[in-house]
């Protein structure tokens, strides 16, 4: 385990050298070079980006150990940089092409001014994220379930993913959430892993929000990926004394209506997901709902007889590019309602962010679906 750690964040940080090399070497291509400045010379903005290279990787391990003022302080000014990063990446990507554009075209433009211009719609690119992360949107949707019980009728669930409660967003992003969900009040909430980042952070503290939520049905959670990056059995015994019921891959039956819960790292491994589903002892005549992180193992759940399955996981990508790879890997089922077969998928972008605290290409959201 302790080598493939080491192997990932040797990738990690490769990927974060060669995207500060990148930008840092365009920069000083479409600069005008003094007299007498060596053309490779090392500069202070080289020395720089060497630092900053390393920042995002150094205050990720601090805040797995440390939640003091000053390593929130770092983490957080390290995440807004890696999404600027991204953007000027593409920045410097574009700068090439317009440049070779404008020389074939004899366009007569200055090396410098493309430059400067791309940089500009990195960093504005980067302020619209910011901003645009922190405006939750709720979504509505109405699905239709074979067997569906009477009283389920013109009912409404909450779904709320991925919120990541940790150093970015802490205390006061669970209190809005919570009054927002508060508004709609919903028949029930569901809560499908990813509540905290896996920072090192006061978990009772930041779950305590959830006292205030009293739906009709309760409110349920399962664990993502993230509660699996630090003491899973802490995040869920902070989550149970908020008053919230953790499905420990099982099901509960909530007025006829069948509920499973199926925590990440075993919905993940396709025996162990397909066995836990088989002890549910699921009814075919009853409509019955899966509540995991990720969107993954759609044929069991098909198999199994689930009618709906309620996910989140994916960000939809959180920022361009990444809007485009997520959607390579997890095709239709990357954001919002599907069909698999006789299995409707719900997947969520989620309420909060991960790394950047940033969405350009996505929203965030809790979402509220009515049972017709």
């Amino acid at each position: 385990m302790r080598k493939r750690i080491i192997v990932f964040l040797t990738i990690v940080q490769s990927i974060l050298f060669a995207g500060h090399w990148f930008v840092y070497r365009t920069w000083r291509a479409f600069q005008p070079v003094p007299a007498g400045d060596p053309p490779h010379a090392i500069s202070g903005l080289g020395i720089a980006f060497a630092m900053l290279s390393v920042s995002f990787l150094t205050a990720s391990l601090l805040a797995r150990r440390y939640s003091g003022a000053l390593v929130r302080a770092y983490y957080i000014i390290t995440a807004i940089w890696l999404g600027f990063l991204s953007f000027a990446v593409l920045g410097s990507l574009a700068a090439w092409i317009v440049r070779g554009c404008a020389t074939l075209l004899h366009l007569g433009w200055q090396p410098w001014h493309i430059a400067l211009a791309m940089l500009i719609l990195a960093a504005g690119a980067s302020v619209y994220g910011l901003l645009n992360s922190a405006r939750m949107r709720v979504r509505k949707i109405s699905v239709t379930l074979p067997n569906l019980p009477a009283s389920w009728h013109g009912r409404v669930a909450a779904l709320v993913t991925d919120t990541h409660l940790g150093h970015v967003r802490g205390y006061a992003f669970a209190n809005r959430l919570v009054a927002l969900l508060s508004r709609f009040a919903p028949d029930i909430i569901l809560i499908g892993g990813d509540m905290y980042d896996g920072t090192a952070a006061d978990a009772r503290r930041l779950a305590s929000p959830l006292r205030e939520l009293a739906p009709p049905l309760g409110t349920y959670f399962i664990a993502g990926n993230h509660e699996e990056f630090g003491d899973r059995a802490q995040y869920l015994e902070a989550v149970r004394r908020s008053g919230v019921r953790v499905l420990n891959n099982e099901k509960v039956v909530v007025d006829g209506l069948q509920l499973v819960g199926v925590h990440h790292r075993d919905s993940v491994r396709p025996e162990r997901f397909r066995a836990i589903l088989r002890n549910a002892s699921l009814d075919p005549d009853t409509a019955s709902i899966l509540l995991t992180h990720s969107p993954n193992q759609l044929p069991i759940a098909a198999e199994e007889k689930i009618a709906l399955q309620l996910s989140g996981h994916t960000h939809a990508g959180q920022i361009f590019p990444f809007t485009w790879l997520t959607s390579r890997v997890y095709g239709p089922f990357v954001y919002g309602l599907t069909r698999f077969r006789n299995l409707l998928v719900y997947t969520s972008c989620g309420a909060g962010t991960w790394g950047p605290p940033m969405r350009v290409g996505t929203s965030p959201e809790i979402v509220l679906i009515n049972f017709e």
